[in-house]
Order: C-alpha cells, then sequence, then structure tokens
C-alpha cells in the first residue's frame, strides 16, 4: 500500500507539472507578445529558457525536451520575421533557433542528472545515517549484555564463594547426625555434596572466564591420563562396560597438560555418556596421536546431538533438547571442560558417530619422546 499511494502521488506530482510548465509557457509567450518590439530576440530567448529549466526541475528531462520544442516554435512563430509563420527571413535567425533548442535539450538534460544524482545522494545518505542509527543502537545493546554478563559472573562468583561457608556447616551437623543414629541425615550429605559439586562449577566458571584457573602443565603419558579418568568414573560406572585403549602404532604417548583438569574434562565426557546411553551399549574410550595433538576420544551410542546444538552444549547453563529430564545437570560441565581445554592450548569437539550417537574429541598438546628425555 505505501508504494501504491506514493506511485500514485507521483504521478499526481508529474501531471501537475506538466500543466504549470504549459501555463507557464503560454502566460511568458502572450507577455512578450505584448512588448515584442522593445525586446531583442536574446531577451525572447533567456525567458523561454527560463520556462524550460523550470520545467525540467519541476517534470523531468522529457518534459524539458518537449518544452524547448515548444519554445523553438513559439520563438520562430511569434518573434522572427516575418510572424506568425515558419518562415525565417534571416539565415543568421536559424543559427539563433538551433542554438536555442540545443541550449534548451541540453539543459534540460543536465538538470535531469544533476536530480538524479542529487536523489541517489540523498538516499545514500539516509542509508548511511540508519546504519550509523543500527550500528549505534546495536554497540549500545552490545555493551548492555557486556554488562549483564559481567555483572552475572560476578554475582555468581560472589553467591557461590558465599555458600560455601553454610555448606561446610550444614554437611558437618548432617554428619554428626549420622552419628548419633538417624539416618536421615545421609539425604541431607547427599544433597549437600550435590549443591557443593554445582558451587565449585559455578566457582570454576567463574575463574574460567576471568582467566584466573591455576595450571600445572606437565609432561604425562596418555595411559597414565586414560588409567586415572576410569578410576574416578568407576563408581559411575555401575559395571557398565568402557573399552578403553591405547593407539597400537604408538602405545607410548606423552604430552603437555594438566593431568588434573585433563582428568576432570574426560571424567565429565565419561559420566555424560553412562547418562544418555542405552545400559547394554558399551563406550569406546581411545587415545591417538594426530600431528602435534593427542587426540582423545569418548564415543557413545546416545541419542546424539543436532547439528545446530553441538556448538551450544558448550555454553554454560545449555542443555540439549534430547537431553532426558530425569538427568540431574544444570549445563556446565561441558562448559566448563571447553574451557579447562582451551586454557591448555588444546580443544574439545563433538561429531556425530556412524551408526548413532556421539563422539567427543579432547586435543591437548602431544609431546616427543625424544624431545621428553632431553629435557629431563
Amino acid at each position: 500500500m505505501p508504494d501504491i499511494r506514493q506511485q500514485d502521488a507521483h504521478l499526481r506530482s508529474r501531471r501537475t507539472a506538466w500543466a504549470l510548465s504549459i501555463v507557464a509557457l503560454l502566460v511568458a509567450t502572450l507577455a512578450l507578445h505584448l512588448v515584442r518590439d522593445a525586446l531583442d530576440k536574446a531577451h525572447v530567448a533567456l525567458v523561454l529558457l527560463l520556462v524550460v529549466l523550470g520545467g525540467s526541475a519541476a517534470g523531468g528531462r522529457l518534459l524539458g525536451v518537449v518544452l524547448a520544442l515548444a519554445g523553438f516554435v513559439v520563438f520562430d512563430v511569434f518573434f522572427l520575421p516575418p510572424f506568425n509563420t515558419l518562415v525565417v527571413a534571416d539565415p543568421l535567425d536559424w543559427l539563433v533557433l538551433v542554438v536555442f533548442l540545443a541550449t534548451g535539450v541540453v539543459a534540460a538534460q543536465l538538470l535531469t542528472r544533476a536530480q538524479r544524482e542529487a536523489d541517489q545522494a540523498r538516499r545514500r545518505a539516509e542509508e548511511i545515517a540508519a546504519l550509523t542509527a543500527q550500528a549505534q543502537t546495536d554497540a549500545a545493546h552490545a555493551a548492555a549484555l557486556r554488562e549483564a554478563d559481567q555483572l552475572k559472573d560476578a554475582l555468581l562468583a560472589t553467591v557461590s564463594h558465599d555458600l560455601r561457608t553454610p555448606l561446610t556447616t550444614i554437611r558437618g551437623l548432617a554428619h554428626d547426625i549420622v552419628r548419633d543414629g538417624d539416618e536421615r541425615a545421609l539425604a541431607i550429605e547427599e544433597e549437600v555434596e550435590r549443591l557443593n559439586r554445582l558451587v565449585t562449577d559455578l566457582l570454576d566458571l567463574s575463574r574460567l572466564k576471568a582467566g584466573g584457573v591455576p595450571l600445572s602443565l606437565a609432561l604425562n603419558t596418555a595411559d597414565e591420563l586414560m588409567g586415572a579418568t576410569l578410576q574416578r568414573v568407576s563408581g559411575a560406572a555401575t559395571g557398565r562396560e568402557i573399552r578403553a585403549s591405547l593407539d597400537p602404532n604408538e602405545p607410548l604417548l606423552v604430552g603437555t597438560f594438566d593431568l588434573t583438569h585433563s582428568v576432570r574434562i574426560l571424567g565429565n565426557l565419561l559420566e555424560n555418556a553412562l547418562k544418555y546411553a542405552p545400559v547394554d551399549a558399551p563406550i569406546d574410550f581411545t587415545v591417538v596421536r594426530e600431528g602435534p595433538m593427542l587426540a582423545f576420544r569418548v564415543a557413545d551410542r546416545g541419542p546424539g546431538i543436532a547439528p545446530d546444538e553441538r556448538e551450544r552444549i558448550f555454553t554454560p547453563f545449555h542443555r540439549a533438547a534430547s537431553a532426558r529430564p530425569d538427568v540431574g545437570s544444570v549445563g556446565l560441565g561441558l562448559a566448563i571442560a571447553r574451557g579447562l581445554a582451551d586454557a591448555q592450548g588444546g580443544s574439545l569437539g563433538v561429531t556425530p558417530r556412524d551408526g548413532g550417537g556421539s563422539v567427543f574429541t579432547l586435543h591437548l598438546p602431544a609431546a616427543d619422546l625424544i624431545d621428553t628425555f632431553e629435557t629431563r
């Protein structure tokens, strides 16, 4: 609708311009005719050119050309002897007429081009102004989001730190009650331990964002890391099959990484696999050398992760749409795991597994045995 109204308004404007230009030509012709004997040819030409320029400015190039042709006829018929005919007595008057026509047509062309360029410049200026306003709005929005994110991180860090003391007190009281024979305190201890793990995750997330996680990078073997990880998840496995294997081509793989943090990363991946994979489906836990990196893989037969979720699951507090509602998680484990991997110069990602499921791959910097012995 707005385009149709604009077109109608433009059409009415063009019609008005044509009507006023024709009236202006008639009025100019009548006025010049009344004082024809006192005028020179140049005076007539200038007045008629003014009408041509005015019409071009109001109605465009076509109207300007039409007015130039009409002015040519008016000039010849009413202001060049013999009057009231198209005959020209003086051959030099043809030069005057041709110059007048050419000047009128060229002036109409130039004026139209100038108007078009001015319109284009105005539209570009409006677009630039709109883009600038949008950029300012986006910048303000981004600044507000950054400020909100900083406030959220500060709040999480403060609340998490302040929760440590009451949780420790509650745990101690529950432990004393258990010794008195009240078994209900066992549930309190379990819930306190769950809250304590959540608080620890929140603190670690805050430290990762602030770049304050302490690292102890050292030379460690891949089998040592895998063994420590399997020991950590042994309680959660409850008899589930985890098939661990080293690279048969390079059974002794060495890397430079923080053993404690790396155990936490891989333990998180194995625990997730145990949560989401079917009970009767084994979980494959492998490591191979890939160029300058060690690639630790945890492959399960779970429901898999949708393509648009494969990056979002690594953001804090995000849970995949395929996650079961009975799995107790607030969506911090993978975010912390990726942060710990990045802090060590590694990476963490997920890909679909052939036949169904997911493959989580942790890359950590590898080390060559020759360099290891020389360093020692």
